[in-house]
């Protein structure tokens, strides 16, 4: 049946027909990486190395063609701009010539440090794409005499909803890679917190008024964590779900931070109204008891899409390469590539988002819509 078809059909109906009704909010602004991106990272990255994220079966739920977005249809910003009859984001370096309805800065890979902190300490053995949370800042600051323009006005981001995040899953992906242990990992949360903390407060100072700031998704659940790690892993170090306990305690330490340092943003800019988005407990309750959602629970660890393995995710033979082969339902999937979701898991956090309970507060409980 997949994850689709078990969502309730009111949220379904609530996605069409809604833009006579939904005249408040005038434009959304995003800033994260892959999990929201809708094709600066293709754009940024297709002159200096291959690129498999602009090759079919990409874009084949929705779309039926690959258009930048890293999974098989829509993300999670896509349905939250359906909900109040924006149309979908643009990425920022289309340079499209109408941003009045706003624009998307994620890019794919993105950090919330510097990519040169990264560079300069050894921990990538890689040159990295120049796309960190202040990168994006900076697009979006070069951007807004365009926005201000079309939009009639700076008070036209009191009436905008912005989405700082996911952030922080890059970081601390290439502290695990680089072989250092959990303490170690665990003592890059403040740094990537405050980087975030330090964002929201600049697109405060730039009148945004309405922030939601997702946390950071059970990453070791991920089909390439289960397979990076499987050497380096024992067998009480899985838990219950078949997950990366060390992987994930990290993350969940990472969304711990965030939530405080959110509550004291609250108290500081009590005119803000600052959402914080659980991007971790959707996905574990799916895998938690995936046939409920239509999963199967050999599944449920499985990417949808991938060049096979225990998991479906093999680094020579990854989603969008020749010979790769998707799933024939992805909506029976929860992952989509090995790191990404699919349509359906993203359909279902955005409706958690939206009405709750996953959001705090949820997005349309604070948004006249």
């Amino acid at each position: 049946m997949g994850i689709t078809l078990v969502f309730s059909l009111l949220f379904l109906s609530s996605l069409h027909g809604v833009s006579s009704n939904s005249r408040y909010l005038t434009s959304m602004f995003t800033f994260g990486d892959s999990y929201i991106d809708t094709g600066n990272f293709v754009i940024m990255a297709t002159s200096s190395a291959p690129v498999w994220q602009d090759k079919p079966p990409y874009g084949m739920t929705f779309f039926g063609h690959p258009t930048g977005r890293i999974s098989d249809g829509r993300v999670i910003i896509d349905f939250i701009a359906e909900q109040f009859g924006l149309p979908l984001l643009r990425a920022s370096l289309q340079n499209s010539s109408d941003v009045s309805k706003g624009v998307n800065f994620a890019v794919g890979g993105a950090t919330a440090i510097d990519v040169g902190f990264y560079e300069r300490n050894k921990l990538v053995q890689f040159k990295l794409l120049n796309n960190s949370l202040d990168v994006q800042l900076g697009w979006f600051e070069k951007l807004k005499p365009s926005i201000c323009k079309t939009a009639k006005g700076l008070d036209s981001f009191s009436k905008a909803l912005f989405f700082v995040g996911e952030l922080g899953v890059n970081d601390y992906s290439f502290v695990w890679s680089a072989g250092k242990t959990e303490d170690e990992v665990r003592s890059y949360v403040p740094k990537v917190v405050k980087k975030i903390v330090m964002a929201v407060e600049r697109l405060i100072d730039e009148g945004a008024v309405y922030i939601v700031v997702p946390g950071n998704p059970p990453i070791g659940c991920s089909p390439t964590m289960l397979t990076l790690r499987s050497s380096v892993n024992r067998t009480q170090n899985y838990n219950y779900i078949g997950c990366l306990n060390d992987i994930n305690r990290v993350a969940r330490r990472h969304n711990s931070f965030l939530r405080v340092a959110i509550d004291t943003l609250r108290i500081k800019y009590p005119h803000t109204t600052i959402i914080f988005a659980d991007f971790y407990h959707p996905i574990v309750s799916i895998l938690q008891n995936p046939s409920s959602f239509g999963v199967a629970d050999a599944d449920g660890l499985r990417a949808c899409c991938g060049g096979g393995g225990k998991y479906n995710w093999n680094a020579s033979a990854v989603c969008g390469m020749p010979e790769v082969t998707a799933c024939k339902n992805p909506s029976a999937f929860v992952n989509w590539d090995g790191v990404h979701f699919t349509e359906a898991t993203y359909r279902y956090i955005a409706k958690g988002w939206l009405y709750g309970p996953f959001a705090d507060p949820p997005i349309l409980s604070v948004i006249r819509h």
